[in-house]
């Protein structure tokens, strides 16, 4: 035991060795703090920050002399030698009045500024997080240009860039720290409920376009890079507390709480470590649009079919001889669930530099990371269905090695549903606890026919009492008459279950617990993703020009008992993903001009591999270059995600069914045959159906509808389906940046050609009869499934946009605007049942003005959003959603002796209700107060 503490105490000697101290101050060039500014040595990898008062402590073993470098965004950087400890450092930042010259590195895998990237960009750093209106940075991100979102749930926000996107954008990658934060079983980012917290942030960058060429299949309408702030540069206690209102005209007003601590410690030159810890509650953004999916009106007083859009259980309807089509009483989305959301965050790393102070710069630059992220609690997603994600929980683990020119990555992305379930089968079950559907719509159709033979009812009274009587079990008395003697068998069924009572509490969690979607509603996920990564620059080795290399793999596991994929609890279905990559930059014509050249290629274990190059070149103009045009042009690619290959769900009205060759056979179902098709066409009582029967006997649904609408079964037309293959893309796009004195412009134009889009589309398969003249009577008699199948369609489809974005100095203040047009095309008579899906509106324009010290310690900013309506199209509803104008507003106060910003704001404010995603909550007001320590 001595000899153990003898050896650990010579290794923290070694550690220490020789570790001087060196302090100093940052400001600006009117003498206040610069806070969070980036101190660090030239040459080594020892860095810090500045506190809340511009003041900063460096621990180094580097020999004096040295060069300090001070950057922070917003600002010129600095640098200045460092002779000896004593030496009073103060060093004044010239304030920037353009954000084209921060610093990224997303868009070519290397350091760059913005106005010399290759492709257009958005980055937010600390000072845009610090000045947000949005409750949050992440909410923040919808007034950069480039950036729409799609709105399901209070804290479920999907981004949206260049258009095809609906919730679930698979199209689009979001990176935490290099990790993909999109869920392993359904492939898309589930906003930021596993991402960063607002005092960890360091930075954001997206790139709206095609990124296919670096980063693979998924960055194929954009990728977002999170990166959050270093134990190394960034230490102490930081925290914020928020509080806050919420107004909306279906849920009311309503408090929301919002948490977050961050411990960061550099214990020395070799070894830091920090910790995160976030949690944020409050009401949801109650869904309660009435608007009827079935003709008739609104409401079962009018419309005896009457399917309401945030009903549910109204879905199940069957036609009633004599009566007519007939549905059962739904209940309303907000009693299906409590309304309550909450997140909560945690994440720690260990950080080593194993030698920081080697004489060999590659050594000293290494850096160790071992990372562990999770995230849990409650929100709402919309797909088919809305679901009540409860107790939902996702965690990834990492472990990285990464120096100044190579990184290599491994993590492991899971996820456990919790207690989740579909709202639209919770509702129809528990309306089965009480009867049966046989039993309703026996007990409605009775009620309805007698009303009228007995009572002289007309339609709408008959509607009503078989409705009251199917419900609650009540016969209606007239004149002292009523019908009770004239029905042999009374109600075997409960009346229904109403709303909050204890009956009703007990089947929800009944139905909710039930994996089964013939009685119950829990869906279950328990999938998984391992991921590896790496990248080596050689720019130590190779001068004449920049060349990286690098790959990925990724191994997914389908883990759902059945319950969305074809499974099975003993067989997980699993499959492989691989890439690598390879890229060129090169500058000439005395720096101005820079050449850039990739191309990577990937191939997934179920289809053939794709290359993906992309080239493009800038050029900058005038004495000190401040004109740069760009031009780019890639062909991208992207995979069928693992629900277009291995769903397997029956959602009621419709399946959803996976396109994998292998999945085809594994998803069964049994259909029971009408009465009509028994006796009058020689049917058995029930068929068997398949998956291939979906993709290989099914009509299209254009064509039955034309049936229906003509009479004429001649015109029915058989699916041409082909088995789902990657779709890919062959994007250009052009444009310019430039600085005017206080004044930076960036201009970007795209077109984007798609081939193979990967798309849904409605197909009918009759029960029996396929490819003869009875097949129209089969659908005709209500013998007939209707499946969403995944595949690609031959349409060329063609989108094309424009981007402006506009920033200047005015005296103290800081004024930007932006404008962003888009659209898109196709031949809809090539592909009559292709839905694009579009869901972006054709004009965007959005406007900012506030001064980060408009006097000593206040600030304040405001922004304002518009858009055009625009038609919303996916598989739980298409409408359009009306044009918009969006006010948000903070002011904020510095308090420095207690290192602390109180910012009050607002979202939304005096706004009207509005709405980004049709069938989710609309968005009403937000108000909030929050306070931040951050030293």
């Amino acid at each position: 035991m001595r000899i153990y503490f003898t050896i650990l105490s010579l290794f923290i000697s070694v550690l220490t060795f020789a570790q001087t101290t060196i302090s100093g101050t940052v400001t600006d060039a009117k003498s206040q703090p610069v806070p969070g500014a980036n101190v660090k040595i030239v040459g080594a990898s020892a860095g810090t920050s500045t506190g809340f008062d511009g003041k900063f402590l460096l621990k180094t073993q580097n020999a004096f002399p040295f060069t300090l470098e001070v950057s922070m965004m917003g600002f010129g950087s600095q640098t200045l030698e460092v002779a000896s400890k004593e030496q009073e450092i103060v060093v004044v930042l010239v304030e920037e009045s353009t954000s084209l010259n921060e610093i990224v590195v997303s868009a070519s895998r290397a350091p760059e500024r913005i106005i010399e990237s290759p492709v257009t960009i958005e980055r937010m750093g600390l000072k845009d997080i610090k000045n947000t209106t949005a409750p949050s940075f992440y909410e923040g991100l919808e007034n950069l240009k480039d950036v729409h979102f799609n709105t399901s749930s209070f804290n479920f926000k999907s981004i949206n860039t260049r258009g095809f996107a609906t919730v679930a954008n698979s199209r689009f990658m979001q990176l935490v720290d290099g990790m993909d934060n999109s869920s392993p079983a359904l492939n898309f980012v589930l906003g930021n409920l596993l991402g960063v917290s607002d005092v960890d942030v360091a930075n954001v960058e997206i790139l709206p376009g095609a990124s296919s060429a670096l980063y693979g299949a998924n960055a194929f309408n954009g990728i977002m890079f999170m990166n959050s702030r270093s134990p190394f540069t960034k230490e102490g206690i930081s925290t914020y507390f928020k509080y806050g209102r919420t107004s909306q005209n279906a849920a009311g007003e309503n408090p929301f709480y919002d948490f977050g601590v961050r411990v960061a410690k550099k214990f020395t030159d070799h070894f830091a470590a920090k910790a995160n810890f976030t949690y944020m509650e409050a009401t949801e953004w109650i869904a309660n649009d009435t608007r009827s999916l079935t003709d008739g009106g609104v409401g079962h007083d009018v419309n005896q079919n009457y399917d309401g859009l945030n009903l549910y259980g109204d879905e199940v309807t069957t036609f009633i001889p004599n009566v007519g089509q007939v549905s059962r009483t739904g209940y309303r989305e907000q009693d299906l669930n409590d309304s309550k959301i909450k997140n909560a965050k945690f994440d720690a790393s260990l950080h080593f530099r194993p030698w920081a102070n080697s004489s060999n710069n590659f050594a000293k630059g290494i850096e160790i990371i071992g990372q562990h992220k999770l995230g849990f609690g409650n929100t709402v997603y919309q797909g088919a269905n809305r679901y009540a994600l409860k107790d939902f929980y996702m965690d990834q683990t990492k472990f990285e090695v990464k120096g100044d020119n190579f990184f290599v990555r491994a993590y492991r992305t899971a996820e456990n549903a919790g207690n989740s379930y579909d709202m639209r089968f919770a509702a129809w079950n528990i309306n089965r606890e009480a009867k049966s559907d046989v039993e309703w719509f026996t007990n409605y159709a009775t009620a309805f026919q007698l009303s009228q033979a007995y009572l002289g009812s007309n339609a709408t009274q008959a509607a009503a009492i078989g409705r009251n009587y199917a419900d609650q079990n009540i016969l209606p008395t007239t004149a002292g008459f009523n019908l009770l003697p004239q029905f042999a068998n009374a109600p075997v069924g409960q009346p229904r279950l109403e709303p909050g009572s204890p009956e009703f509490v007990k089947a929800l969690a009944k139905v909710s617990s039930d994996p089964s979607l013939i009685t119950g509603a829990k869906f279950q996920d328990n999938s998984k993703i391992h991921h590896a990564d790496a990248n080596y620059n050689f720019k130590n080795e190779v001068k004449f020009a920049e060349i990286q290399v690098g790959g990925s793999a990724r191994k997914y596991t389908m883990d759902s008992n059945g319950t969305i994929f074809t499974d099975t609890p003993s067989e997980p279905l699993k499959y492989t993903e691989y890439g690598a990559y390879t890229q060129i930059q090169k500058k000439f014509l005395n720096d101005r001009a820079k050449f850039t050249g990739s191309v990577r290629y990937d191939k997934s274990q179920n289809f053939e591999g794709n290359f993906s190059p992309r080239v493009s070149m800038t050029y900058a103009l005038g004495a000190e270059k401040k004109h740069n045009f760009r031009a780019s042009y890639q062909t991208g690619f992207r995979n069928p995600t693992t629900q277009d290959q291995y769903i397997g769900l029956d959602l009621g009205p419709f399946a959803l069914i996976g396109s994998a060759k292998d999945n085809l056979t594994r998803y069964i179902e049994t259909r029971q045959i009408s009465t009509l098709g028994q006796t009058s066409y020689g049917q058995p009582s029930s068929v068997v159906l398949t998956g291939v029967d979906a993709y290989t006997k099914s009509y299209s649904l254009k064509s039955v509808q034309e049936v229906a609408a003509t009479g004429d079964p001649s015109k029915l037309v058989v699916a041409n389906i082909g088995l789902v293959k990657p779709e890919r893309v062959q994007a250009l796009e052009l444009g310019y940046r430039t600085i005017i004195e206080k004044l930076s412009v960036d201009i970007s134009g795209y077109y984007n050609t798609y081939n193979d889009f990967l798309s849904q589309e409605r197909v009918i398969t009759p029960y029996y009869g396929f490819g003869t003249p009875l097949a129209a009577a089969a659908i005709a008699a209500g013998d007939r499934r209707v499946f969403q199948i995944y595949t690609n369609s031959d349409v060329k489809v063609d989108s094309y946009g424009v981007g402006v974005g506009v920033n200047r100095k005015v005296g103290k203040f800081d004024v930007g605007g932006s404008y962003n047009y888009s659209g898109f095309e196709f031949d809809q008579a090539a592909d009559p049942d292709f839905i694009a899906g579009f869901n972006t509106p054709k004009h965007r324009a959005k406007g900012s003005f506030g001064s980060e010290k408009l006097f000593k310690n206040f600030g304040f900013n405001t922004n304002v959003r518009w858009n055009t309506e625009y038609l919303w199209e996916s598989s739980f509803v298409d409408a359009v959603v009306p044009e918009n104008v969006v006010f948000d507003a903070q002011i904020n106060y510095s308090i420095p002796f207690l290192k602390s910003v109180v910012k009050v704001g607002g979202a939304n404010i005096a706004g009207k209700d509005y709405i980004q995603v049709p069938g989710a909550g609309m968005i009403g007001r937000q108000y909030y107060a929050s306070w931040t320590i951050n030293p």
